[in-house]
């Protein structure tokens, strides 16, 4: 019998996603440590971990980002692992150089992947260096916003402001013009420097009609990097992703293959180390592609590349950090099928306000390729305080025709009274004539009217 990785991981998260990694873990034989808001006593997560410590009030400064209370929470429990999930923690270098001080593994990239991938600025410079397409534009990250102009200038009209920090569609600005750049790159920095800490801002030429093209990578410490093929991430709203697929329709498969490789190789030029993804704009009109940064993490929609691949990232990601190499070469990976996630969010759909609540009657639904990733049950009351996503709908078939039939399916059957979600938002979606045929770009969102 195989031993576990580690005897005992704390997942320094919350929701959905710990709740991915308690499982993975048990599976594997590791018992578990969940922390926890005073907000979060009743959360799922805190339910299925072997035991559980608050580490603070509800506000996540104060708890899920409060390094010396997590760390605390891990050496009283004696964990010999961290694993952070998404979001919070999970690309601070700080915080896993003292996961290291104190001789805990965090279940992620080295300290040196997360400052030089982790940064949208530096990694743009490895891909020039490596000859990976990029955007025109500022390959630094810029605090100057006359500095910035002259780069904007340069690289054309309209031009996208981005930190160079963090992620999530913070501090995301398009500037259509000079006479607003000034006061509109000022006030992504104030965003950017409140979020992250870093009001450094890369600018680049603003992309209007592309696909949001993603590559799950793995690697390990003895030098072997692959890739699970490409997830098509297009359909955003104000930058954050709603529904994810793979494969991508309309998606050249010698353009697929360019962007593949293009990430193996961006991977293997830094020795990664763990699971990430490298990000890409794809222009199928010229038939070109642009890096645009790598997350260096377990991603939220990793479900739909384990639909069609037939694997489990979070187990394979908690073997890696523990040395081992890779279970599976190139060669070993297949896509076959279809895969589709929804992000369920309590909010409402027209106005994207959350709606936090308690949910009085909840039934998920099931059958044959349908899979939920959630932490909601009946009579859990959803927080104000936290992202409004409250559980992933994934589904998998034959092909993609087939795969939207079974999700709107799905989501007709998905019970979740008392609360405000987007679920109808899917369903619209689902339903355009322009989505079902593959003819959109990022700007989908945008430019149809899915709600009178």
């Amino acid at each position: 019998m195989r031993s576990a990785p580690f005897q005992k991981v704390l997942i320094a998260n919350r929701g959905e996603i710990a709740v991915r990694v308690i499982r993975a873990c048990h599976e594997l034989g590791i018992k578990t440590v969940a922390v926890h808001s005073k907000a979060d006593e009743d959360a799922l997560h805190v339910k299925l971990a072997t035991e559980s410590v608050c580490i603070g009030p509800a506000l996540a400064k104060e708890s899920y980002l409060n390094i010396a209370s997590i760390m605390s929470a891990a050496v009283a429990t004696r964990a010999d692992a961290i694993h952070p999930g998404y979001g919070f923690l999970s690309e601070n270098a700080a915080f896993a150089e003292i996961c290291a001080s104190c001789g805990i593994t965090f279940i992620g990239p080295s300290v040196r992947n997360m400052r030089v991938m982790g940064d949208k600025a530096r990694a743009r410079r490895v891909a020039d260096k490596v000859g990976v397409p990029t955007i025109p534009g500022d390959s630094k990250g810029i605090l100057d916003p006359q500095e910035a102009l002259v780069v904007a200038e340069k690289a054309g009209y309209p031009v996208l402001l981005k930190a160079c920090a963090g992620g999530g569609g913070r501090g995301m600005k398009i500037v259509k013009g000079s006479e607003e750049f000034v006061s509109t790159f000022q006030m992504a920095q104030r965003e950017v420097e409140a979020a992250f800490g870093d009001g450094h801002i890369l600018v680049e030429k603003y992309l209007p009609k592309v696909r949001h093209i993603e590559v799950q990578l793995a690697g390990d410490r003895h030098g072997n990097v692959v890739h699970l093929g490409i997830r098509d991430c297009s359909i955003q709203r104000r930058y954050q992703k709603v529904i994810e697929e793979s494969p991508s329709i309309g998606l050249p498969a010698s353009l697929q293959e360019q962007i593949q490789d293009a990430a193996v190789e961006l991977g293997k030029s830094v020795g990664y180390s763990t699971l990430g993804t490298v990000e890409f704009l794809a222009d199928l009109e010229a038939n070109k592609y642009y890096f645009i940064e790598m997350n260096t993490r377990l991603q939220v929609e990793h479900p739909v590349t384990e639909m069609v691949t037939d694997t489990d990232l979070v187990k394979e990601q908690i073997r890696l950090a523990a040395g081992e190499e890779l279970a599976w070469q190139q060669k070993d990976i297949k896509i076959s099928g279809h895969a589709i996630e929804a992000r369920i969010n309590a909010e409402d759909p027209r106005t994207l306000i959350p709606c936090p609540g308690l949910i009085k009657n909840y039934h998920p639904p099931g059958g044959n390729g349908v899979r939920v990733d959630s932490a909601i049950y009946a009579g859990y009351s959803v927080k104000p305080y936290y992202d409004s996503m409250i559980a992933k709908l994934i589904v998998r078939d034959k092909d993609r025709e087939s795969c939207i039939n079974k999700l709107l399916v799905a989501l007709d059957e998905y019970l979740i009274d008392g609360i405000t979600t987007n679920i109808e938002l899917h369903r619209r979606i689902l339903t355009h004539p322009d989505f079902r045929k593959g003819n959109f770009s990022t700007k989908f969102l945008d430019q149809v009217q899915l709600f009178a």
